[in-house]
């Protein structure tokens, strides 16, 4: 693929980091602010202020005092807009018509410097989050990716929810929220990204200016991963389901390891669309769910392959059994060159169409400055996908599908682990 944009990057002397990515073929811009913090830099007796605070960060700020106020201008430009926490990055944004940009930055920036984290406002939104942590318990899906970091990570941030517990949430104080604020969101953990039909001087001269008194100080680490695992482990969680769910999967590779691009593509392989092997094989030639798919789950620090099924009660034994013969034989015979070059294909075929969208670009470039602190075009990711060999695949199915890296949480009307466990041998 043909070099698609000419971005721009800039570090100011604060630290602060922009990447703007001008698309002369479309007319939306998008504006995004992303921070390096999310649950895994949190201590335990404030798990869940990097998602809460996520949310008071809407409430009001100097400039437009209530939450109305920034919803109704945002609103009144059409835009979509919105917010989401990670384990390691949080992330502000607002997509809007080219014209609107000056406006949509102001916006986004002024929630970002300038959120007032009113004491009223902390007591009204603790029971949303609440609410929403209620709303994820209700949800199988939910509790069976929660339950499944736990299984690989324990009681350690990796494996604690971002959302955190109930408790945790009500028990929260104003200063903890100004405190993290503080030290959290800060110019050198801080990267603007701005994607669209965009003027790239206009933008570097409105980020400085914006920017120009932004919070300084020395980014927080977060504490390394420890994993351990010497045989397969299985977490079954009773609950009166309609259909029972499971995440199968290995612990792998981290963000910064290029096994990962062989290990993507088989993903794709395995569970990466309608003519996939674990689609055929579990849908199509015997109804056993609605939806099987893999993927790769990627960090800093740590890695995993999941394969996710939503599959029939009585039938769940059997289908976590076919899909571990799937994994055996790709184990044992690999894939082919035909599948190779469909994988590589849907790889250029899906990035295509992303890119025609500001809000992939704005996210993916500052995504990489945030994580690697260089940019990885698009093209860059494709042209390593592309290299990806049937030697490669295979050496990382040989690596990852062993019985001491192979987890499963299931979420269904079990009482019963013992007839799960049995099975998880490769």
């Amino acid at each position: 693929m043909e070099k698609l944009f000419d971005h721009q990057f800039h570090t100011f002397e604060s630290g602060l980091r922009l990447i703007s990515v001008p698309m002369e073929g479309t007319k939306t811009v998008t504006v995004m602010v992303m921070v390096g913090t999310g649950s895994k830099y949190e201590t335990k007796n404030i798990n869940g202020i990097s998602h809460f605070l996520e949310h008071m960060m809407f409430k009001g700020t100097t400039k437009r005092p209530g939450p109305l106020d920034i919803s109704r201008e945002l609103d009144a430009l059409g835009a979509s807009y919105n917010a989401f926490t990670d384990k390691e990055m949080t992330c502000y944004y607002a997509k809007t018509s080219v014209e609107n940009i000056q406006v949509a930055m102001d916006i986004v920036f002024d929630i970002f410097l300038n959120s007032k984290l009113a004491e009223e406002a902390v007591q009204t939104e603790r029971h949303v989050v609440v609410e929403e942590i209620n709303m994820y318990n209700d949800q199988p899906q939910y509790i069976v990716a929660m339950n499944f970091d736990r299984l690989l990570y324990g009681d350690q941030p990796a494996g604690w929810t971002i959302a955190g517990d109930k408790a945790t949430i009500l028990g929260l104080k104003r200063q903890q929220f100004v405190d993290y604020f503080n030290t959290h969101y800060i110019a050198e953990n801080t990267v603007i990204g701005v994607a669209g039909n965009i003027n790239t001087e206009m933008v570097k001269q409105q980020v400085a200016a914006a920017f120009g008194n932004i919070r300084r100080g020395t980014p927080f680490s977060k504490l390394a991963v420890k994993e351990q695992q010497s045989q397969p482990q299985a977490d079954i969680f009773y609950k009166k389901t309609d259909q029972t769910h499971f995440i199968l999967g290995f612990r792998s590779f981290s963000m910064n390891d290029d096994r990962r691009y062989p290990l993507g593509v088989l993903a794709s392989i395995l569970g990466g669309g309608m003519s996939s092997r674990l689609f055929s094989e579990v849908r199509e030639k015997r109804g056993l769910a609605y939806y099987v798919s893999a993927s790769q789950d990627l960090r800093t620090d740590t890695g995993c392959f999941e394969i996710d099924a939503g599959v029939n009660n009585d039938r769940a034994l059997e289908a976590v059994q076919v899909v571990m013969q799937e994994i055996v034989k790709v184990k044992q015979d690999g894939v082919t060159a035909d599948e190779l070059e469909r994988a590589k294909s849907q790889a250029v075929g899906r990035t295509a169409l992303a890119l025609e969208h500001s809000d992939f670009i704005a996210q993916s470039y500052a995504g990489s400055l945030l994580f690697k602190n260089k940019v990885l075009t698009p093209e860059e990711e494709l042209a390593k996908i592309k290299a990806v060999t049937l030697d490669q695949v295979r050496e990382v199915a040989n690596e990852i599908f062993v019985n001491e890296k192979l987890n499963l949480a299931l979420v269904g009307p079990f009482k019963e682990a013992e007839p799960f466990k049995e099975i998880l041998k490769i």
